[in-house]
């Protein structure tokens, strides 16, 4: 069998996105697998190398996952013609220096969002790796979650009709870190260390928006700091400068309003972490991070307002569950595999730095929108 090996530079991945996402569960799952299977006689085959700042972490690591190649000398790596994919996940503003430096040094592009403080560096980063005549993606790993997946599936059935709204709903309780460890790094809540959640999440609402129901016309957000004083990994207190919450709405370009509400400070009494109601002519369908349950218009009650007795309508019971049809892998190991065929077989891959310097545009304009409080529109970045 002919394989295809592929030198990949990780650059960040002792982070628990980068460790977790992209090094177990992605590159190391598919390196166990013996490879991504082409057909009967060829196989990609990842060979990658963990590079950072801290050598006893990247060590540490290494060792935890059996990866040998490792290196705290970013610039000496990039001169190895043996690594011909560079992968970024480090802090948001330190993303675009790496990946410079890696377009100068001729190697394909995958990194995780936002690609760019700013949208014009992002825009700008497309540009010059596209000029420079190379592969190039961004991760937009919820489009393969289970529950995203059969969304789609119910979308291109036509089992909506015409779509009319999408009701989104993200977030859970972050601790503030006095009584309980917090889940997330302090800097998220540090708006100059680039946290935020309008930076962070309205990335994510972009792409799912413009590849499940149409591109984004114009939107009004509004964001908050609901609790001003948290406690960071050494247990010090510090002024949260950053927004917690976030609640955004979506006009579509073909008429379909979307709302979003996203935050760190909600306790959650919903289907999962996050949820997306889909409400059209002919049905509605309420999906999760891995499920999905439908509504069809023949089978919806008749609700008659009357506070004044007990609901006789229990409305979770006219609700079906869509059956899980397929396997579904992990998303992050999904979009890895996909732009891999890109880079050695030349296979179709759309999400490209265009997209990501789209989310990055959005997340801007959302926090325009809260300092202007007002409505913005959302310009096209594909011309």
């Amino acid at each position: 069998m002919e394989t295809h090996t592929v030198g990949i530079i990780m650059n960040g991945v002792t982070g628990r996105m980068g460790t977790n996402q992209h090094l177990i569960r992605s590159i190391k799952a598919i390196m166990d697998e013996g490879g991504i299977k082409l057909n009967e006689n060829e196989r990609i085959m990842p060979d990658p190398i963990l590079v950072g700042r801290s050598e006893s972490k990247l060590r540490a690591l290494g060792n935890r996952v059996g990866i040998s190649k490792i290196s705290t000398d970013l610039d000496a790596v990039l001169k190895d013609p043996a690594y011909q994919v560079y992968f970024d996940s480090t802090l948001t503003g330190q993303r675009p220096i790496g990946i410079r430096k890696a377009i100068a040094a001729g190697k394909h592009i995958y990194c995780e969002k936002p690609t760019a403080t700013s949208s014009a560096d992002a825009h700008a980063l497309y540009k010059e790796v596209t000029a420079a005549g190379l592969k190039n993606g961004v991760v937009q790993d919820k489009l393969w979650l289970p529950g995203m997946l059969k969304l789609k599936l119910l979308i291109d059935s036509g089992f909506f009709g015409e779509i009319l709204s999408i009701r989104g709903e993200f977030g859970y309780w972050v601790f503030e870190g006095d009584t309980q460890t917090c889940q997330r790094p302090s800097w998220n809540y540090r708006k100059e260390d680039d946290g935020g959640i309008i930076v962070d999440m309205l990335c994510h609402w972009q792409y799912l928006v413009d590849n499940l129901f149409g591109s984004i016309k114009s939107l009004s957000c509004l964001g908050a700091t609901h609790i001003e004083k948290r406690w960071d990994e050494q247990g010090k207190p510090y002024k949260c400068t950053a927004d917690d919450a976030a609640y955004a709405t979506f006009e579509l370009d073909n008429g379909a309003i979307c709302q979003f509400n996203s935050s760190w400070c909600v306790r959650v009494r919903r289907d999962d972490l996050l949820t997306l109601q889909v409400d059209g002519t002919k049905g509605s369908a309420v999906a999760g991070l891995r499920d999905c349950v439908v509504q069809h218009g023949s089978i919806t009650p008749k609700c008659v307002w009357n506070p004044d007795i007990d609901s006789p309508i229990q409305f979770f019971d006219d609700w079906n569950k869509v059956p899980t049809n397929a396997l579904y892998d992990n998303a992050f190991k999904v979009q890895w595999e996909l732009f891999l065929k890109h880079v050695v077989k030349d296979e179709p891959f759309r999400w490209s730095l265009l997209e990501g310097a789209k989310g990055v545009q959005l997340a801007e304009l959302g926090i325009q929108s809260w300092e202007k409080r007002s409505w913005v529109d959302v310009p096209d970045l594909s011309s």
